[in-house]
């Protein structure tokens, strides 16, 4: 694994390293106060739908720390709906808030709530490091030989609690001799890519270059990519899966050239609650994210943007969804997970 921790908790604070300073700096954010998490949430500098749900159990065991408790059921509920309220299309949030929601009625009356649902943010915790594992192991099988990989956005320890999710495929695959060249995307308007996944690229010793995303198409087009995997914030009952803007397009084009398409997201991020991928509520992002970059104008302020978070690929361009409980198929049928 590489050496660096995305998330830690320590002394009653959360620490969270900056993605927005990634890879030029590495620093960390350090906090005791819910708000100060859910705002780094909202900024980016903590995200990944894991890494999210993760976060965001911390903070709500942070905040009932310091509820009162004459007022233990308002309290509580205003520090789950600010979390709640910070990104909508990542189920992995609603899952776990409303995991740590079931252990605090539970348990509410108990003389030591604080520690008792720290210990659930901690189990979360430990349970994502150990679905990272299982599901780098369940991706091995999708390599058919050595290959070629093209991947989006990033999906690594950045994005999860553990090793990651389609970037721990990948890593593990190359330790495993089946990954000869890796090619990330750049993941506009963010940089997830050229920013996150190099970072972690590199500190995994996997070679690897970044392109642009428009430049996916022609790498397909000359026999240079083999197979793509991607991660996911929210994969339907039927198998259709969001995630960063720039997916569905590789799945498109993964049809036209004949490659497969992957999907490594754990079970949290299924919503089986959810039939479809048009029941998908989609986050659009402030304007400033495309009209300027770590606030240096790139054009005029005064254009108008539109600028969604997320898009669909519809379950019959993907070839597997790799989970650490299996590798699933078509057709996908999710609503009993």
């Amino acid at each position: 694994m590489n050496s660096f921790k995305s998330i830690e908790f320590l002394d009653d604070n959360v620490i969270l390293i900056d993605q927005t300073k990634l890879p030029l700096s590495e620093e960390y954010i350090r906090t005791n106060d819910y708000e100060r998490v859910a705002v780094s949430i909202e900024r980016l500098e903590v995200r990944g739908a894991p890494a999210i749900g993760i976060a965001a159990a911390y903070a709500l065991a942070l905040g009932v720390k310091n509820i009162s408790s004459v007022n233990k059921d308002e309290g509580f509920q205003k520090i789950y709906n600010r979390l709640a309220a910070t990104r909508p299309t990542a189920v992995n949030l609603f899952w776990a808030l409303n995991r740590m929601k079931k252990k605090f009625e539970t348990n509410k009356t108990s003389h030591n709530l604080y520690e008792l649902i720290l210990n659930e943010a901690k189990l979360i915790h430990s349970e994502d490091i150990d679905m990272c594992e299982k599901m780098a192991q369940n991706g091995l099988s999708i390599f058919k030989k050595k290959s070629n990989v093209l991947t989006h956005c990033n999906t690594g320890q950045l994005a999860t609690g553990g090793g990651g999710t389609a970037f721990y495929v990948i890593q593990k695959a190359y330790e495993n001799d089946l990954v000869n060249y890796v090619y990330a995307d750049e993941t506009r308007p963010l940089l997830q890519g050229s920013r996150l996944t190099a970072f972690e690229l590199k500190k995994a010793g996997i070679p690897f270059s970044i392109n642009t995303d428009s430049t996916a198409a022609f790498l397909m087009q000359h026999d240079k990519i083999d197979i793509v995997i991607t991660g996911s914030d929210r994969i339907a009952a039927n198998g259709d899966a969001a995630n960063k803007i720039g997916t569905y397009n590789l799945a498109v084009l993964c049809k036209h050239h004949n490659i497969p398409f992957y999907i490594a997201a754990p079970t949290s991020t299924i919503d089986k609650n959810c039939d479809n991928g048009k029941d998908i509520e989609i986050e659009f992002r402030d304007k400033s994210e495309i009209n300027s970059f770590r606030e240096c104008k790139i054009t005029s302020e005064h254009y108008d943007v539109y600028s969604p978070a997320f898009d669909v690929t519809p379950n019959n361009l993907i070839s597997g969804i790799i989970t650490e409980k299996a590798l699933h198929q078509p057709p996908y049928n999710f609503s009993q997970v």
